[in-house]
């Protein structure tokens, strides 16, 4: 898991926030420590000497934004990296070596909306590609024609919402698929046939399975996105609570 550890420290504070705890790390040592995870190119690596890649550029970005420390980065430098990953097409490469995915344009629109750089990329073209992988079910893959899955239809539909182009969605087809992702045992599918996964609560994808920080968070999120007692409001589109995001749009 050393690869994912910048991604660990998201989903693992973020937790901590929404219950009401991020006081319990060391908020300066954590920033310490991801600040060392960035690269020459204004990228973020999952560790300390990793690669860069836009994964883990957004994870550094969230974490830095819940300990109120965007300052920290010099933002024109990171935004220029991600910025250089978007293709003709509008598509967003995940780093240097090329791969495509519609989680890359979500995590680059996200990124950069946090940072108040979205005006460095062609947000129609991006626009454009997100909606041009938009199935007859009413769902989104990773690529045009891609099958669609819950994981894929979140980036989607938060990076049109943070672009204020929902109108794109067919709110009653896609909202009827995703009812259907629900199982007899109540817990949620990712896509139609598939065992469920975390998405109404929980600390392992199924019960009984070995319990991690990935699904922890996630399972926090979905209660926190019912109103659970307790729990702070996570925003759904920026996957940040709600008072982070205001903090950084609205100066509250």
């Amino acid at each position: 898991m050393e690869h994912l550890r910048l991604n660990g420290a998201y989903w693992g504070l973020t937790t901590l926030d929404v219950l009401g705890k991020l006081g319990a790390v060391d908020q300066d040592k954590v920033v310490s420590w991801i600040m060392q995870c960035q690269h020459e190119s204004g990228g973020f690596g999952g560790n300390i000497g990793h690669d860069p890649h836009v994964l883990y550029t957004l994870s550094a970005i969230q974490v830095l934004a819940l300990f109120d420390k965007i300052d920290v980065l010099d933002v024109e430098k990171v935004a220029n990296y991600i910025a250089s990953l978007q293709n003709e097409d509008g598509s967003f490469a995940g780093d240097i070596w090329g791969e495509v995915d519609t989680r890359f344009s979500y995590i680059a629109i996200c990124s950069l909306a946090l940072l108040h750089r979205l005006d460095k990329i062609n947000v129609e073209k991006a626009v454009n590609y997100i909606v041009s992988c938009k199935n007859l079910d009413g769902g989104f893959g990773c690529t045009p024609g891609a099958e669609s899955h819950a994981g894929q239809i979140f980036c989607c539909v938060g990076a049109l919402a943070i672009t204020g182009s929902l109108h794109h969605v067919d709110k009653d087809l896609l909202g009827w698929w995703l009812c259907e992702r629900q199982v007899k045992s109540g817990g949620l599918n990712g896509r139609p046939e598939k065992l469920p996964d975390v998405e109404n609560g929980g600390i392992s994808d199924r019960p009984d399975d070995a319990v991690d920080v990935f699904h922890t968070y996630f399972g926090v999120a979905g209660l926190s996105l019912l109103e659970y007692p307790g729990l702070k409001a996570i925003d759904p589109a920026y996957a940040l609570p709600v008072d982070v995001v205001n903090r950084i749009f609205l100066g509250k």
